[in-house]
């Protein structure tokens, strides 16, 4: 496959697996704590990364949740922010700025603090009340984060007799190396047919919803418009409906990125629409994986982690035809703002 190391991605999926008794661990003692609140916080991709998460503890806890922009929450506060909270964290460097202003802003608070980090001597791996570490880089980081995080919230929920599957889950996470190679084999030539068809491409319509939205913004935002340059709208399945269709010709690229949760019909409408409306729409649908190891009754909240791999390989196939390398910036920690 284009572009991928093998034994270093198994080795980062399997250690992250691996963290599962250190979340347990951590998830018993802040629910022996008591806590009112939980926070998913952070910046750019590790802000779109919390959207799962915060929707499912939504979805199934009667404790609130908020997910917040690290620099804005630093700013505006929040009434609800303080000692009974906790606060989830991501950055694999542990070093982005606002999300460290606003770790420190919530220690400040007395908010217990829960960073995912690849570095435990990082700033916020020293700073936070918690932290979950494992190195890995930025072509194997998210599905290594999205394993971390799904594994934490469902503790979380399950510590408080809110997610009764939690065990079958956690069994399931403790190693998705092989469903997550297989998953990347199984794109490749689909990626491959996508990018060569694209190399000219300069404008692409991200659509999604459910818990493959903040993937979809991430996507759009973090990949396409940071490390390939390229002009992006970005808009949710059910917002699709009200005004952003009017930008779709005949010739616009849509990029739909569908899940198995129960948003799916809202994506299946948006599909319905660009078949009839469009005729270069790329649909990305887990639901077209194998998952190899993955119990059906999971597939849906995976989906993240599964969309994370698949993506990879569209990536690193646009990254080839238009030769233009994932780690050029022309801004993004050059230039000083």
């Amino acid at each position: 496959m284009l572009g991928f190391d093998e034994p270093s991605y198994r080795e980062v999926m399997t250690k992250a697996g691996a963290l599962r008794g250190r979340i347990e661990e951590v998830a018993r003692e802040v629910t022996a704590e008591g806590y009112s609140h939980i926070f998913f916080i952070g910046s750019g991709g590790s802000y779109a990364v919390m959207f799962p998460y915060d929707d499912l503890f939504k979805q199934n806890s009667a404790i609130p949740s908020t997910c917040a922009i690290a620099a804005e929450l630093v700013l505006t506060g929040n009434k609800s922010l303080g000692k009974g909270s906790i606060a989830i964290f991501s950055s694999l460097s542990g070093t982005t700025k606002e999300t460290f202003e606003a770790l420190e802003f919530c220690n400040a608070r007395g908010v217990t603090t829960i960073a995912l980090t690849g570095a435990e001597d990082s700033p916020i791996g020293r700073q936070a009340t918690y932290a979950l570490v494992n190195p890995a880089n930025d072509e194997n980081c998210s599905e290594s984060i999205d394993i971390q995080l799904l594994l934490l919230t469902t503790a979380l929920l399950n510590e408080r007799g809110e997610y009764g599957s939690y065990p079958r889950l956690a069994d399931t996470l403790e190693d998705m190396s092989d469903c997550l190679v297989a998953t990347h084999e199984e794109a490749e030539d689909r990626s491959a047919a996508f990018a060569a068809k694209h190399k000219e491409t300069s404008y692409h319509f991200c659509v999604g919803a459910g818990n493959l939205w903040g993937f979809t913004y991430n996507y759009s935002m973090c990949i396409l418009e940071e490390m390939q340059w390229l002009h992006t709208t970005r808009v949710h399945g059910a917002e699709f409906f009200h005004g952003s269709l009017e930008l779709i010709d005949r010739d616009t690229s849509i990029l739909l990125i569908k899940g198995e949760d129960v948003s799916r019909p809202i994506m299946d409408r948006v599909q319905r629409f660009c078949e009839k409306y469009n005729e270069s729409t790329t649909v990305i649908d887990t639901a077209d994986y194998t998952l190899p190891g993955v119990p059906e009754e999971f597939r849906g909240i995976v989906a993240p982690i599964v969309i994370d791999a698949v993506t990879m390989r569209y990536t690193k196939h646009l990254e080839a035809v238009r030769d233009h390398s994932l780690s050029i910036r022309r801004y993004y920690k050059v230039v000083e703002y």
